[in-house]
């Protein structure tokens, strides 16, 4: 099945694409001639999941699925949650944001957090959102240089390395993402 993910960001692309193909050809939103920039101004990740989803699904007609992701820390009362992306202030930039993340968390015992995905699946037959979460806490200072976003300073319970520090195809087994990714697959294994 061709599907589109409503992303250009390469490291969620190329996630995917190693848990997916090669039973799903899996495209970017650039290969499909979608230049636009997709509205997300839900107030929780299920809606800017399904309101990235359904516009490509209603602009292109191909089956498609989109993600959105939130870093929840329990001692800041989830925060930042569904902001996650833009929390430091926009321009978005991943460094301001970890930055915000550990200052706001001085002198915080309390470092408990736990990344959620909502992936929101749309064919021509019928949509559903799973979901996929990773557990774990923030680290006192950022380490490691693999991944991107928050990965630099969030511990997955097990590990006592960040994200950016374990390899990629370890992170990759057990992330938020994969998780929901997981999920979506056997929703198209059961078609």
């Amino acid at each position: 099945m061709k599907l589109v993910f409503a992303t250009n960001n390469a490291h969620k692309l190329q996630e995917a694409r190693a848990m997916l193909e090669p039973q799903h050809q899996v495209l970017s939103l650039s290969e499909i001639g979608c230049c636009e920039q997709i509205e997300e101004n839900g107030s929780t990740l299920e809606a800017n999941s399904m309101l990235k989803a359904q516009f490509v699904f209603e602009r292109f007609g191909i089956s498609c699925f989109a993600d959105d992701t939130g870093l929840e820390i329990e001692s800041l009362g989830g925060a930042p949650g569904v902001y996650t992306a833009r929390w430091a202030g926009e321009p978005s930039c991943d460094e301001n944001n970890r930055k915000k993340a550990l200052k706001e968390l001085v002198n915080i015992d309390n470092r408990t957090a736990q990344f959620r995905t909502v992936i929101t699946l749309i064919t021509p037959d019928f949509s559903t959102q799973v979901e996929g979460i990773v557990r774990g806490t923030i680290a006192t200072e950022e380490k490691g240089m693999n991944g991107f976003g928050y990965d630099p300073i969030f511990i997955p319970e097990g590990y006592d390395q960040t994200f950016a520090e374990l390899p990629c195809e370890v992170k990759n087994s057990m992330s938020h993402r994969a998780n929901a990714i997981k999920k979506m697959k056997e929703v198209l294994t059961n078609l």
